[in-house]
């Protein structure tokens, strides 16, 4: 059994030795060695720092702890953006890196996806990308927004959590949400303080989209969970701030995420432009969309200037979502299949799509495309020669990876006899990853056991500020 120490506030000992600080863990931790060869992974810290802290956990052969001096500090080292980030009590969880300048965070992430993929899937890229960075703040389209009316204090919190805690952070801004919506916070913490069902609404989920014909922030929706019903005060209530904010609607959600609904019906729809290709893709509040538009538009544009889609060539979009990349895949195929396992976004894909579909102002009409609903999780060979062979795969899945289509793919390329049906495998895969992990686990699959070599890897900064690593990679067959 490993023994664990928990080390109570006042009980860790005197620091007596200073650190030298190696390297950055993905959870913005430093990582140092003492004398007696003992890893240490230090809050606060930043790499190349000489420093001590205070332990607060041991194990048998580790201990973690927060930094309390800085002998010698790193040049990389930046002051935080937001009065909320850093190590003291009430601190807000939501961000890791602030104190790191942001082409060191990075660094930090292009390191962990060729680590991963190193260690876990014995894989390394012949080229590395350059990372796709844009905006380091004000970025977040996307957020899950908890609240807490706190009787206590007599005020409510909206916000993220408090860093390794289950207590709200007392937030007033948010420079990573759209300016905007960073200086709705206070406002709606007076507005649900106002509301009779201020203890029975535990979370806002906000969702932006652009202005029509524009990249600019639109629509602001505001999905309020509600856990009982909403009296008709309240009702008044949530129409007069949204009459005081511009572009804020109101969505109501009850139980599920199929219950969500919006209370007034003449708002502005939501949508988000792809300019490049004169796509405009419809969502609802509660439809997966990426988090940041700005990389958004660049990660689309990369992915399909590496996957180099030809007139005469079939696609194949994995997790294609509402069609984030089949549609403008399908502005460069001759026919684009879109596989999705949510029958819901598959019938928002299908209409995206008809939206979309006559020739714009910057491109030609779509090719023929269509969507189905499938759990890519439990995909056999059989289900992968079912789809009918594809010159080239787009990939992008979720957390949890594509284990089962490499797995599927792999099993098929160790097959000793041809396919009856004279399917082939794709020529090229370009793989859109949000967790480097389950990539490198992929990625080898592909490489060791399905004849492909990764050509090109490398970070998006999706997220900055966080330990989040986005990425993308790219895999030819032999």
């Amino acid at each position: 059994m490993t023994d664990t120490t928990d080390i109570k506030k006042g009980d860790a000992p005197a620091p007596d030795e200073w650190l030298h600080v190696e390297s950055l863990d993905l959870d913005a931790q430093g990582v140092a060695h003492k004398s007696d060869g003992m890893v240490v992974f230090i809050e606060g810290a930043l790499p190349f720092e000489e420093v001590r802290l205070n332990v607060h956990r041991r194990k048998n052969n580790w201990e973690q702890g927060t930094v309390t001096a800085i002998r010698r500090e790193s040049s990389q080292r930046v002051r935080p953006g937001c009065p909320h980030f850093g190590l003291h009590t009430g601190a807000c969880g939501g961000c890791k890196m602030q104190h790191l300048d942001a082409a060191a965070q990075v660094a930090v992430k292009q390191r962990a996806l060729e680590d991963n993929l190193w260690h876990l899937g014995k894989v390394r890229a012949q080229n590395v990308l350059r990372p796709l960075e844009g905006p380091a703040w004000h970025y977040r389209y996307r957020a899950r927004l908890s609240v807490r009316h706190v009787v206590k204090k007599g005020t409510v919190l909206i916000g993220f959590h408090e860093r390794k805690s289950r207590y709200l952070a007392d937030m007033t801004v948010c420079p990573v949400l759209p300016r905007q919506i960073s200086d709705m916070l206070v406002p709606l913490r007076a507005l649900i303080g106002s509301m009779d069902a201020r203890d029975t609404c535990p979370q806002i989920e906000l969702a932006c989209g652009d202005a029509p014909g524009t990249t600019r922030l639109g629509a602001r929706a505001l999905v309020l969970r509600h856990l009982a019903p909403l009296s008709d005060a309240d009702i008044g209530r949530l129409r007069a701030f949204a009459a005081a904010h511009e572009g804020v609607q109101w969505w109501l959600q009850s139980k599920g995420p199929e219950t969500v609904k919006l209370l007034d019906g003449d708002v502005m729809p939501l949508s988000y432009e792809l300019p490049a290709f004169g796509v405009t893709m419809p969502f609802k509040p509660t439809d997966f969309t990426q988090v940041n538009p700005h990389i958004n538009r660049a990660l689309v544009g990369r992915a399909l200037r590496l996957l180099d889609v030809q007139p005469d060539e079939r696609v194949i979009d994995w997790f294609c979502g509402l069609g984030n990349f089949t549609l403008p895949l399908a502005t460069r195929a001759r026919e684009v299949l879109g596989i999705e396992g949510s029958d819901t976004l598959v019938a928002r894909a299908t209409d995206n799509y008809q939206r979309n579909r006559p020739a714009g102002a910057v491109r030609g009409a779509l090719a023929p495309t269509r969507f189905v609903a499938r759990n890519l999780f439990e995909m056999t060979p059989a289900m992968l020669v079912a789809d009918g062979a594809a010159d080239k795969w787009l990939v992008d899945p979720p957390r949890e990876g594509a284990f089962a289509l490499a797995k599927a793919l792999a099993d098929l390329h160790q097959e000793t006899e041809p396919h009856a049906d004279n399917w082939t495998p794709p020529r090229r895969i370009v793989y859109v990853s949000c967790n480097p992990s389950t990539l490198a686990r992929d990625a080898g699959l592909l490489v060791h056991q399905a004849g492909y070599r990764c050509t090109f890897a490398g970070v998006v900064n999706m997220f900055p500020h966080t330990a989040h690593v986005e990425s993308i990679a790219v895999f030819d067959r032999e």
